[in-house]
């Protein structure tokens, strides 16, 4: 568990507990989750989805293929927002930051000290030596947390998402490089 804002969120690494509160989180958060995070919507939109989802994750989190971190409320306890460190490659000493908020916590900071916790998380956990954040130039809200993260662009990626219904998406690139 990791604090932050004065204790008023926590970061904590997925859980079974969580099943149901991702669930919740999901569903009120649809129209903010199905472009950049439509697989994690249709595999929590029901409480015996987000179940199998849990379970899935906390194997990846054990096995070390992929981080979940859910970011959560200390008074009420609710989800604000998940984390992920995927796309892991050991080899390079590399992966991938995404991160979603809900819309009732979104603009206060929550997401920006998350992700610097998460950052400096896997380097010094894991070891790694490049993490990235990949946004689209249409929410300047997520790439002014990857900036103030300390991440820069390093260029457009040419039809990296592919949402679904959707024409494929152009992507920005931000990396940011171990400095310790």
């Amino acid at each position: 568990m990791i604090p932050i804002a004065n204790g008023t969120f926590e970061i904590t690494p997925i859980h079974e507990k969580y099943a149901w509160r991702i669930c919740d989180f999901v569903t009120v958060n649809t129209s903010r989750l199905k472009t950049y995070f439509p697989q994690t919507l249709t595999e929590n939109l029901t409480p015996e989805l987000s179940k199998l989802f849990v379970d899935q994750k906390i194997k990846d989190f054990n096995n070390k293929t992929e981080f979940v971190f859910v970011i959560k409320n200390t008074i009420d306890r609710s989800l604000a927002g998940l984390l992920f460190v995927k796309n892991l490659d050991f080899d390079k000493k590399e992966a991938e930051i995404a991160y979603c908020i809900g819309y009732q916590h979104e603009g206060i900071g929550i997401t920006t000290m998350a992700v610097k916790e998460i950052t400096a998380w896997a380097f010094k956990e894991h070891g790694l030596r490049t993490l990235r954040i990949i946004v689209h130039k249409s929410n300047p809200a997520s790439i002014r947390i990857a900036e103030k993260c300390g991440y820069t662009w390093k260029e457009t990626l040419p039809k990296e998402h592919q949402p679904p219904a959707m024409q494929p998406m152009d992507m920005e690139l931000y990396v940011k490089a171990y400095e310790g």
